[in-house]
């Protein structure tokens, strides 16, 4: 088995950017600069052939290259703790067809997709024990967050390891449009 997603890489000058802002919040876990990513399509553990089915559908997954841009801070969790924060994403038709043949191959694929609303996003932090108050603090100091417009001409087909110090991710493939 083998945990996987599809991801839009963040480049590095945009990365390098987030990770000038990845700091000020005890309890924020912070992702490195490689690890920044927008996620297209989660798949979950899929075992070894249905992953080379998944790899070779993706190749069907392709749009024109276009233009993206982050913008603002946010936080996910429940009523009683934040667990992430993330950097927005501006509003993107190609992205969201993007995603929509990730998830299409996905299925195709016969991978049993979660049936999330896609919210595209790039987490920054993973929170654990971090004080409400704090993280409002630091979403309020970052909420004009505003990247520079970057290219996207390729995507990725990930697979994700799980470790105490958080995920590992690794390129199994990369799509070019």
């Amino acid at each position: 088995m083998i945990r996987l997603f599809a991801a839009v890489p963040v480049p590095f000058d945009i990365a390098e950017g987030l990770a000038r802002r990845q700091r000020g919040l005890p309890g924020a876990r912070w992702r490195p600069p490689e690890a920044l990513h927008i996620t297209l399509a989660f798949y979950g553990e899929v075992v070894e052939p249905r992953a080379d089915d998944l790899a070779a559908e993706l190749t069907r997954a392709r749009v024109d290259p276009f233009e993206l841009t982050l913008e603002g801070v946010g936080a996910f969790g429940d009523d009683h703790r934040t667990r992430a924060l993330w950097a927005g994403v501006t509003a993107s038709e190609p992205l969201n067809i993007l995603a929509g043949r990730c998830r299409a191959a996905g299925q195709r694929a016969g991978v049993v997709m979660e049936s999330r609303d896609y919210r595209p996003h790039v987490t920054l932090a993973y929170l654990k024990g971090a004080e409400d108050d704090r993280v409002g603090a630091w979403m309020t100091g970052h909420n004009l967050l505003h990247s520079p417009p970057f290219r996207v001409e390729r995507f990725g087909l990930y697979a994700s390891v799980l470790t105490d110090a958080g995920s590992h991710y690794t390129l199994e493939r990369e799509y070019l449009f």
